[in-house]
């Protein structure tokens, strides 16, 4: 089964620790144990491999047991967060059958709706698989649920690599929180969960369990800095930060290349509906990429990403498909091209059209990050009547600034640095940039 290589390697690093919760040490011969029990409650509830399970909970010792069990028992497992708002709505979608709800080390199982209709569930379930929903963040509309055939996902971590302390950053239910977990199971790695995703818990917890892999989003870089909580912190052990899920503005990629010389800095590229692919920064300062590899092909159509994985999901459970008669999904990524390196410029959805001229959020708030006093930007469109659209921008601050001194330092600065059309035309001082659960930049 796609589990089995995972449950040897387990074994054969016993009594070495696979995650650090609450501060405590839990070692994978004790994680092989919670999962034998795991898999006989599933037996005793009369929960059969096919049906769909809905795993609720955050990254716990307990939690993770019960998906390699679920995985392991054939089930189409569906992770939901506690932060998803959505979840009696998502269980519909995902036709669920049984809930496992996890809090902490509190285990509750219910029963939810009757066997599946839907033509990819039953298919999966008829294959014999295991099976993998994610739903999307829904920031650009209802939340799309993403079904996997998770034996090719699970398919590349067989090639052994760094074993590494890795930071549980990223949601239980997102790809890159799935990744996270896989890679760091599959080497013998130690994954360190936290409750809390401020920079100040982030710090602490790298520095007292020597974390070495940090995966996370450029909102989240830029609060680092704007906290400064690295500075209290011995953050010596960190050897990498990978950063996705968003654009990264280049002024906040130089900073941090400043302050964590001796750290690789490495921007990752996935979506759900085809997991993390496997990709290399040009350098740490550098924003651009190589992605690919064997399980994936990529390519540009009017400066627009394309992928083809094998990897891919098996389609939505509540939208139509999104892949062509070859194969091929358009990321609606806009990257620029210099030979095998692409530079994401952003999402589509994200692009500000200023009478005919696209404006990229990502590049506008590298700018005014360079300004004194500005602690966190976020660009985004206005409506206009005659242009179409106008550039804004919503700005918090170190310390409290007449709005109209800003306005005008914003404008002086950005036309040094900016063309015209690029400038924003309205500006709005904000407490705080909002930021959702998953950490992306709510524009």
């Amino acid at each position: 089964m796609s589990v089995d290589f995972l449950l040897e390697r387990f074994r054969a690093h016993g009594d070495l620790p696979a995650v650090i919760w609450q501060d405590k040490e839990y070692a994978y011969g004790w994680l092989l144990e919670e999962i034998e029990a795991a898999a006989e409650s599933l037996a005793r509830e009369g929960i059969p491999p096919g049906s769909v399970v809905c795993l609720r909970s955050e990254f716990t010792p307990l939690s993770v047991a019960f998906l390699v069990a679920l995985a392991r028992n054939r089930n189409i497992l569906v992770p939901v967060s506690h932060a998803v708002r959505s979840f009696e709505l998502f269980c519909r979608i995902a036709e669920v059958e049984y809930v496992i709800e996890i809090c902490g080390d509190e285990l509750e199982l219910r029963r939810g709706g009757g066997p599946p209709s839907h033509r990819l569930l039953r298919e999966l379930a008829g294959m014999g698989h295991p099976g993998l929903v994610l739903f999307s963040s829904g920031s650009t509309g209802e939340s799309k649920a993403a079904v996997h055939d998770l034996v090719p996902l699970m398919n590349k971590f067989h090639v052994r690599k760094k074993m590494l302390r890795s930071l549980a950053f990223l949601l239980f239910d997102h790809i890159g929180g799935i990744n996270t977990l896989l890679y760091s199971l599959s080497n013998g790695g130690t994954l360190v969960v936290t409750e809390k995703r401020d920079p100040d818990t982030i710090c602490s917890l790298i520095e007292r369990h020597r974390v070495e892999l940090l995966p996370t989003s450029p909102s989240f870089l830029q609060m680092l800095l704007m906290t400064r909580a690295h500075e209290n912190r011995d953050l010596s052990s960190l050897k990498m930060i990978t950063y996705g899920t968003e654009a990264m503005p280049e002024h906040t990629l130089k900073k941090l290349h400043e302050i964590f010389p001796g750290v690789r800095l490495k921007q990752t590229y996935g979506l759900s509906e085809f997991g993390i692919m496997s990709s290399e920064s040009r350098a740490s300062d550098s924003l651009w990429i190589r992605v690919g590899g064997e399980d994936y092909k990529t390519k540009i159509v009017d400066g627009i990403l394309h992928v083809r994985a094998q990897t891919a999901m098996l389609g939505y459970l509540n939208a139509s498909s999104p892949f062509d008669a070859e194969g091929w999904f358009n990321t609606h990524d806009r990257v620029d091209v210099d030979r095998e390196w692409i530079r994401i410029l952003g999402r589509e959805t994200d692009i500000i059209n200023v009478g005919g001229q696209k404006v990229y959020p990502a590049e506008v708030e590298s700018v005014l990050l360079e300004m004194d006093n500005v602690k966190e930007a976020c660009v985004f469109g206005r409506p206009n009547p005659i242009m179409g659209s106008v550039v804004a921008a919503r700005l918090s601050l170190v310390m409290e600034e007449p709005l109209s001194k800003l306005k005008k330092r914003v404008r002086s600065h950005c036309k040094e640095r900016l063309e015209g059309f690029k400038i924003p035309a309205h500006v709005e001082i904000a407490e705080q940039i909002p930021v959702s659960d998953r950490f992306k930049k709510m524009r």
